[in-house]
């Protein structure tokens, strides 16, 4: 067994559930101006992202995202280019999505795809933001920071911790990356990169907690 497929002991999973659960913002989804699908190794984004473009909660959906360390085996022609040939085949019209296939991260994801919607002639008032269930908080916090004058409103696929696990296939990676998010919803506010979020004890114990254990591979000057 690798390092990357070590099975998480109950405590550390009762760890990482409190992290995945202040990751998630619990908005009430409603209808915004455009929507942005940000870029990531879960291709669920995508078909989340087209199931509310379906119901009819926003006309635009934005795809952005190059490519990353995570990402450049599965998507080799990018992120946001895979995610738009699968919102293509779940029945999203080309019309309604456009391509921002640059952004190497989160600031770039939010101040790329605004610039994209600019070049197409569209200044929203209120964006939805798609992403992976535990990267809510860190996009809300940083497209608040970098968009102050939009309206935010998270979304994402509706599951739980266990199953969540089930679909990526990679308990490890999962608990890593949910550590990682929280490293930076803590530490970017102070380099100018997203507003302050407040961190309950309990999460922030975890967080060390964790750490301390060994997840670590997608800390910042890990």
């Amino acid at each position: 067994m690798t390092d990357n497929q070590q099975v998480i002991g109950d405590e550390q999973r009762n760890a990482a559930k409190l992290i995945w659960d202040f990751h998630q913002m619990h908005h009430e989804a409603r209808p915004t101006d455009v929507a942005i699908g940000l870029g990531s190794h879960d291709l669920g984004v995508a078909a989340f992202a087209a199931e509310l473009y379906r119901v009819g909660l926003f006309p635009t959906l934005v795809f952005t995202g190059g490519n990353s360390p995570t990402t450049a085996d599965r998507f080799p022609r990018g992120e946001a280019v895979h995610f738009r040939e699968h919102a293509l085949e779940l029945g999203v019209p080309a019309s309604a999505i456009l391509l921002e296939p640059n952004a190497g991260n989160t600031g770039e994801n939010i101040s790329l795809s605004r610039a994209t919607l600019a070049d197409a002639g569209i200044s929203p008032k209120s964006v939805m933001l798609v992403s992976k269930p535990y990267m809510e908080r860190r996009s809300f916090a940083t497209a608040r920071k970098m968009w102050p004058e939009v309206d935010v409103v998270c979304a994402s696929e509706p599951l739980e911790f266990d199953d969540y696990i089930k679909s990526i296939g990679d308990e490890k990676l999962v608990v890593d990356m949910l550590v990682g998010d929280l490293q930076r919803v803590i530490e970017y506010p102070a380099l100018g990169f997203a507003i302050e979020q407040d961190v309950p004890e309990d999460v922030h114990a975890a967080y060390l907690s964790l750490i301390n254990d060994g997840f670590t591979s997608r800390l910042t000057g890990s």
